[in-house]
């Protein structure tokens, strides 16, 4: 099956740009080369209703979180609200890096956004990514009034590592009884640490997230590998 056009082009234009793949830097310089690439690849950034850089309190200490409120919105509006983790291997990534997809998810759907920002890995290795997560997950739903969320309307989402993380969450939710999650938008999760599948063979080189880059973020995130 051939590749879509447009990630055709996306992978025909990172080929010719001869940069280094941030694998070969070490997470701290890897974080810098991460977010220089974002920028040269992310549209103009949309208008918002309004932006937030908010912390909430977690077990570990405060977690920065940022909240997104719509085109068109009331600041008194009671909104559904997204609680997004941005992708990037648990190691790369931040607020900064995925500001641009927020604030179209926000303006798209007519909700609110709390973007996390998470602990990564190595300086903070698994479970604190998932503890801050979780620990933002139930601050939110337990104060929904404060930020006029309804709390009978709230997802979790994220993308890569974020969508792994969206998912443990609704799970740890579930299992325990509560906060009720409304949806999932997960965008190609990470959901199989094993790494043993076809797939990751098959297409191993080529595709801008290769084996070897997911290697990288792997043993950089767990205790052990």
């Amino acid at each position: 099956m051939p590749l879509d056009p447009q990630v055709q082009a996306l992978l025909e234009a990172a080929a010719r740009s001869g940069r280094t793949p941030i694998n070969h830097f070490p997470p701290v310089e890897a974080r810098v080369q991460f977010r220089e690439l974002r920028k040269a690849l992310l549209p103009p950034t949309p208008p918002i209703g309004s932006v937030a850089d908010l912390t909430i309190p977690g077990r570990h200490g405060a977690i920065p979180v940022r909240h997104y409120r719509p085109v068109g919105s009331n600041p008194n509006q009671v909104l559904p609200v997204l609680i997004y983790f941005h992708g990037g291997g648990w190691v790369v990534g931040d607020l900064e890096s995925h500001d641009s997809l927020c604030r179209l998810l926000a303006n798209g759907a007519g909700c609110a956004i709390m973007a996390v920002d998470y602990r990564m890995g190595p300086e903070h290795k698994f479970p604190a990514a998932v503890d801050d997560a979780e620990d933002v997950v139930r601050h939110v739903c337990a104060r929904a009034a404060e930020y006029n969320i309804d709390p009978a309307r709230i997802a979790l989402g994220g993308d890569s590592a974020g969508g792994n993380l969206a998912a443990i969450v609704a799970m740890l939710c579930r299992d325990s009884g509560g906060p009720a999650i409304k949806h999932q938008l997960l965008i190609y999760p990470a959901t199989d640490m094993a790494m043993d599948r076809p797939s990751h063979f098959e297409f191993a080189e080529g595709y801008h997230l290769t084996r070897d880059l997911m290697l990288y973020f792997r043993g950089h995130y767990l205790k052990d590998t």
